[in-house]
């Protein structure tokens, strides 16, 4: 366990290898689950301010059902998160023409129209963030739809919170980044002892 100002980090976020590999998963991501992206509280004002400019870029079912169905549901665990097309991907998710899966959101950042980028849990995965009432626990989820990420991870030696270090830097700060490093490493050298 790595800890981090008020966050707990699991160790596998220092000892896994992860880089994603749309070649080989094309985004299946964006579809496959049983919910929609986790969004924090915070996020939810912010995805009704730019739904208008995130329209045009979204497909016409995710656009449709969106208008009719909101742009997120709270679940049966009280968590937030977007709503999906017919239970499967995301509203905010689109294929293009190789058939790969991207965000919608992250197009219309990409394109200058909004100044959002995407939700932090998009932009975070495989880390997922469990809040308790004093601390944060960053987990590394493991899936098997990102086999692939992991198999190029370890080709080129880069571990998940490399892998991860803008959007850590997004959600966290510069700071605590350069926390987690110095952490990683003490933690090396514990392991080498043992």
């Amino acid at each position: 366990m790595l800890i981090v100002e008020n966050t707990y980090i699991s160790d596998d976020i220092a000892e896994y290898y992860f880089q994603c590999d749309l070649e080989r998963c094309k985004g299946v991501c964006c579809e496959a689950g049983d919910l929609g992206a986790p969004l924090e509280e915070n996020e939810l004002p912010i995805i009704e301010q730019i739904f208008e400019k995130v329209k045009p870029f979204m497909s016409e079912k995710g656009r449709e059902i969106a208008e009719k169905q909101g742009l997120y549901i709270l679940d049966s665990d009280g968590d937030f998160s977007t709503t999906t097309v017919e239970g499967k991907e995301c509203v905010f998710a689109i294929r293009n023409e190789k058939g790969y899966w991207s965000c919608s959101i992250e197009k219309a950042y990409q394109m200058g129209e909004i100044d959002f980028q995407k939700p932090i849990s998009c932009h975070l995965y495989p880390i997922r963030i469990t809040k308790y009432d004093a601390y944060e626990a960053l987990n590394y989820h493991q899936w098997e739809v990102c086999s692939p990420a992991c198999v190029l991870g370890q080709r080129r030696q880069v571990r998940v919170f490399e892998f991860l270090k803008e959007p850590l830097i997004r959600k966290y700060g510069k700071d605590w980044y350069t926390k987690l490093e110095q952490e990683v490493t003490e933690w090396e050298k514990r392991r080498i002892l043992r």
